[in-house]
Parts: structure tokens; sequence; C-alpha cells
């Protein structure tokens, strides 16, 4: 087991990343404070892995919310599911909420253990190789709007994440990919040596090679912490996570939630990032194209669908979070392994990003 830590003075927790984790015993109990929890997960990973949380609480009385499945549901009407499971059982203020799930689960627990009671203890069991590495690190929580995604929610740290990297091998292949697009994008953002080390692994790390893709994680999360320790609440640095996001998000709103994964999404607007850099003249066309063709061998979309209009795509980043003073704040590269925060881009140039299609990254 590696031991990470999130450092946040009084709000500092540790990340433990590891095979078997999910069993080992006391290692979740140790961050349940009280006797009670309510365990969220939902119906794909309460089969596998939810009688053995709650065997690993021990003596905690332990109540469980299992909802549906998939990015749809991201919403507050879900949410209020966890309010009527915590006031249907009388949960105090002394309850842990425990998200065993992939981000969706744990965006939505979080977010519900941040308003309960005006806040309550709150872990993270993240079971996806996406919320491993990104989403259960940095206490982002929240819920989807029909106008934007993630616009309603709040920062709230948990008091541990447990990554048991053993879960992986039983995550369906296209959700592993979708987890490599986040992988990738630390490499792209600062951290060049990662990137190349990925290019050498990336098709064991498709292939599930355990050893590599723990390896994987805990250099995803060393950033993570890293970043989230410098800007909890994204006031600057903390905004070159979101490499690819911009376009991302107005891909799965455009498509529906939950029609492209979001690491899909991410995956091809992270190669929409590097072909407006490289029209900009900040990277290389070769570097461009040495970003997409990673993202290739990942098997990952490195086209938008051709039914987003750059109408869509402006109209729907309009409503990003990172808007500024009426500016889209994007986040693009100067090299690779370097990425910087932007707004004023030339329209022209953003314009003949959009419309390029299967031609991204050609220049």
């Amino acid at each position: 087991m590696i031991t990470l830590e999130v450092s946040l003075g009084e709000r500092a927790y540790p990340i433990y990343i590891g095979q078997g984790l999910l069993s080992r015993p006391g290692l979740l109990r140790a961050h349940v404070p009280g006797q009670r929890a309510l365990i969220v997960t939902n119906e794909v990973v309460a089969p596998l892995y939810l009688q053995t949380v709650q065997q690993s609480l021990g003596d905690v009385r332990v109540d469980t919310l299992i909802l549906p499945d998939g990015e749809h549901t991201k919403t507050l009407d879900t949410l209020s599911l966890i309010y009527d499971k915590l006031l249907q059982e009388r949960h105090e203020r002394s309850t842990t909420l425990i998200a065993l799930g992939g981000g969706v689960t744990g965006d939505i627990t979080g977010f519900a253990a941040a308003s309960y009671q005006r806040g309550v203890n709150f872990i993270q069991v993240p079971t996806t190789l996406l919320s491993q590495v990104d989403s259960s690190v940095g206490g982002k929580t929240g819920v989807n709007h029909p106008l934007g995604k993630n616009m309603i929610g709040a920062f709230y740290q948990p008091r541990c994440v447990l990554a048991d990297t053993g879960v992986l091998q039983s995550l369906p292949e296209r959700e592993l990919k979708a987890g490599l697009a986040e992988v990738i994008k630390y490499g792209l953002i600062d951290n060049l040596p990662f990137f190349e080390w990925l290019e050498s692994h990336i098709d064991a790390l498709v292939a599930r090679d355990q050893p590599l893709l723990a390896e994987a994680v805990r250099i995803s999360c060393v950033d993570k912490a890293r970043i989230v320790a410098a800007d909890e609440r994204e006031g600057g640095v903390r905004a070159l996570l979101n490499l690819g996001h911009t376009f991302g998000h107005a891909i799965e709103n455009a498509m529906g939630y939950g029609t492209w994964l979001h690491g899909e999404a991410v995956a091809a607007g992270m190669v929409m990032a590097a072909d407006l850099s490289a029209r900009l003249g900040w990277i290389t066309p070769s570097e461009a194209k040495r970003a997409k063709a990673l993202l290739v061998r990942a098997g990952l979309p490195v086209v938008p669908p051709a039914g987003v209009s750059v109408e869509d795509f402006l109209r729907l980043m309009a409503f990003d979070k990172k808007v500024q003073g009426g500016k889209i704040r994007f986040i693009l590269m100067r090299s690779l392994g370097k990425a910087v925060i932007e707004s004023g881009i030339d329209a022209a140039l953003l314009e003949q990003t959009l419309e390029a299609g299967e031609h991204l990254c050609e220049i």
C-alpha cells in the first residue's frame, strides 16, 4: 500500500493506493469517527463490492443506498434521494457518508455530505480509473444542470480516499480507456517525463498490467494532490487540471449526459486544445500530433461528434465555470508538459479548431 497526503492544513487527508484495500481490516474504519455511516453506491458497483465495504466497517451501524448508474443521474433529483435516506434513517451530524463508485457517485455523495446538516464526514472509495486519478481527489463535489456540467456544487474535502487498484480489473474496457484520458492529461499539463513514460507503457496499461496501472494512479494522484494543495479552490493553477474540459463539457452537454463518457469527451477536448495551441503558434504541429497519437493508442475518441456545430460549442462553452468577465478561459499548451490559462483567444482561430473535425492537429 502507498500512502500519499493532500496537504491542506487542518483539512489534510491521506490517499491510500494499493490492491485489496477494500477488505483490509480497520483501514476504512479508522476514518469513521462515529458509529453510523451511509454507503452510497450504484446498481453496477453494489453487487461487486458493497458487502466487502460493509464488512470492513466492523462495529459501525451501516445503512446503504443504491442509486441508478450513469452521468444522466447526476442531478438534483438524485441528490434528494440521499437526503431522503439520511432523514428517514435519522442520521445525525456525527454520521459519515461513504461514496463507493465512480465519479458520479463521488460527486453527488460529496455534495450531500457538504450540505446535510451543514456538513458531515465524507469518505471517497473510487472504483473507476477516472475517479481514482481525478475526481475523488481535491474536494470538488456537485451535480449537473441542463445548461451546464457541475454548475451546482461545493468544495468539500473527504477524510480519506481509498483507491483499491484491484477493482480496475473488473472495469469495462470503455471505462478503463476513459480513465486513461485523465491520466494522459497530467502528462500534458505539467509532467513531460510522465507523458513520455505513458508513451512507453500505454499498450500495457490498456491491457491492465496491474503494477503499471498502480504506478499510473500513484503519479496522477501525486500531481493532483500537489496542485490542489497549492490552489484548493481553483483561483489559479488548479484550473490547469481542466485541460480539454471546456470543449469536453460542451460535447457532453450537446450529446446528452452519459452518451459520451466524461473521459471520452475530455480526450477529444484535449485534441481540440492541442489543435488550437498549434494554430496560435504555441506548440509545433508535430507536438500536437504527438499528443493526439497517444490518445489514439489509448483507444480514445479524438474527433468531436459531427452533430455539434460551431454555434453549439460557442453557446455551451459560454456556460463553462471558467468564464470570467464574459470571456471563455481556455487551458492550452505552450509546449508538451506546460499548460497555461488563456482568455481572449482569436475568434477566427478558435472557429478553425471547431470546424476541423477529423483533421484536428493536421495544421
